[in-house]
């Protein structure tokens, strides 16, 4: 099962913004067989799949010497009701960071409507065991549009 929530980056600022897209489709591992009747996207996948995102946007600011664990999240909203079958814009933005955490604010939006938002989001960091391999699974989970590009 793969337990990442979002497709590709599409835009990155170290140490300010990163913008992703998610595709939320019916195939999803997390729906089989949960809904008998009309399946529903839980409110805890989109909070997962800001915070993913968010947290790579640390990572690459600190040229991949930390990971970033989430520590705490504040003043999430999510709408209800939101059935599969649409693609989501998620923007993360990085209010202050240190070496040893981060903060930051998170949206998701699909065609300019706001679905969903973490007002405050803390990272604890943690000494990167292996750099280059945290630049490797940036490259590969970041999507094609980044292998090849000098953002690593």
């Amino acid at each position: 099962m793969r337990l990442l929530f979002y497709d590709r980056i599409s835009g990155l600022v170290p140490g300010e913004s990163i913008t992703g897209i998610k595709t939320f489709c019916l195939s999803e591992e997390y729906l089989r067989n949960h809904f008998r009747k009309e399946p529903l996207v839980p409110g805890v996948i989109y909070i997962e799949a800001m915070a993913q995102l968010l947290g790579w946007l640390v990572i690459r600011t600190h040229d991949f010497r930390f990971s970033a664990v989430m520590s705490l999240v504040e003043d999430v909203t999510v709408a209800p009701d939101l059935r599969p079958g649409f693609s989501a814009e998620i923007t993360g933005r990085l209010i202050s960071t240190s070496r040893s955490d981060s903060l930051g604010s998170a949206t998701m939006t699909v065609d300019g409507k706001e679905i969903a938002s973490i007002g405050r989001i803390i990272y604890v960091h943690s000494r990167a065991a292996d750099p280059d391999g945290l630049r490797a699974l940036f490259r590969y989970y970041g999507g094609s549009r980044w292998i090849g590009q000098d953002l690593y």
